[in-house]
């Protein structure tokens, strides 16, 4: 049922969000360090393939946040390993985040030129 996988890509994201936003109300970490340790945190889960059972529950809820950025670097280095050796090491993560990396330095680009800052 689509309304059931809605739900919990939502309920899942969202239990993402509240943790990190708990993280930054009642610790001192910075936020800075808090999304470190999401892409960090995704990166562990994904090497030992537990995130991927999460995306496959959860669909965009988990796959969206920081955490899907490093369970996506973790994929593209485990696979860019088997197929060209070492050096996948070094080129997976950056061929399996390259489209979500364009889009995001795309889109700040343009909405740069849409808005002019404004002085404090």
């Amino acid at each position: 049922m689509i309304f059931l996988k809605f739900l919990w890509a939502f309920l899942i994201g969202g239990l993402l969000c509240v943790v990190g936003q708990i993280l930054i109300d009642r610790t001192k970490l910075t936020p800075a360090k808090i999304l470190v340790g999401y892409v960090v945190g995704g990166v562990i889960l994904g090497a030992f393939g537990i995130y991927d059972k999460l995306v496959d529950f959860a669909g965009s809820g988990a796959r969206v946040p920081l955490s899907g950025f490093g369970n996506l670097l973790a994929n593209g280095t485990r696979e860019a390993v088997i197929e060209q050796g070492l050096m996948g090491a070094l080129t997976g993560p950056l061929t399996a985040g390259a489209a979500g990396i364009t889009a995001a330095v795309l889109s700040g680009l343009i909405l740069s030129y849409m808005t002019k800052p404004k002085p404090k």
